[in-house]
């Protein structure tokens, strides 16, 4: 066996171990959380018909999203994914807790949902387009030079 053998076999041993120690780590699954629902306890402090959305606020914390309406509820809502490799990450479960208030601002009822009762919960983001095409400044620049029509600024 050569000399130069012998000093490379513990380095080519150490890299090959650690290559395989990293594909281990990386099919492992993570988990990450996203957003807040209040526990038990805090909803249990939450009395209905007496409580009203500012004391609401104050017991069980800010709201991660409203209705769309003035008067409408608010809403907690929790996802947890999982990272999984290559893969896409998947909502393992998502717990959404519905506080509604009247028209006079107190508490009419509390509610929980999530994956476990049966009942999918889709979230689902609705954007307005800005309307800004992708190019560049000097392209959006240059692409309106045959829309200027001087008599218009000429006319006061």
């Amino acid at each position: 066996m050569p000399a130069n053998a012998k000093k490379t076999y513990p380095l080519f041993k150490a890299i090959v171990l650690a290559g395989a120690c990293a594909l281990v780590a990386g099919c492992s699954a993570r988990y990450r959380d996203h957003g807040y629902v209040p526990t038990e306890e805090d909803l249990a402090e939450v009395v209905v018909g007496v409580d009203t959305r500012d004391s609401v606020a104050e017991t069980v914390g800010v709201p991660s999203s409203t209705g769309i309406l003035e008067n409408s509820g608010y809403y907690y809502i929790e996802t947890r994914f999982r990272h999984y490799g290559a893969k896409a990450p998947e909502a393992v479960s998502r717990e959404l807790v519905a506080i509604n208030f009247s028209d006079a601002g107190t508490v009419t009822g509390v509610q929980r949902f999530g994956l476990e009762d049966g009942r999918v919960i889709q979230l689902e983001r609705r954007v307005t387009s800005s309307g800004i095409q992708d190019k560049t400044f000097l392209r959006q620049l240059l692409g309106n030079l045959g829309n200027f029509d001087p008599a218009s600024a000429l006319v006061e």
